[in-house]
């Protein structure tokens, strides 16, 4: 158990660190037009029933 802990622990967490900070790297060598956000007016998927609270009568909203 000692050894575990001692030399194949840290190791695990070296190696994990480096695989997050290469997958946070990446993005620079990313072309320019995919770090942009995605565009939200080309949505396609199911219509939502929801409204927006602008679209909401003010009368409608209350707060207790």
């Amino acid at each position: 158990m000692g050894f575990f802990r001692q030399y194949i622990a840290p190791l695990f967490i070296v190696l994990i660190f480096a695989i997050a900070l290469l997958a946070t790297s990446a993005r620079i060598f990313l072309p320019s037009d995919m770090m942009a956000p995605a565009p939200g007016s080309q949505f396609t998927g199911a219509q939502s029933t929801e409204q927006p609270l602008s679209l909401i009568p003010s009368t409608a909203i209350r707060f207790s």
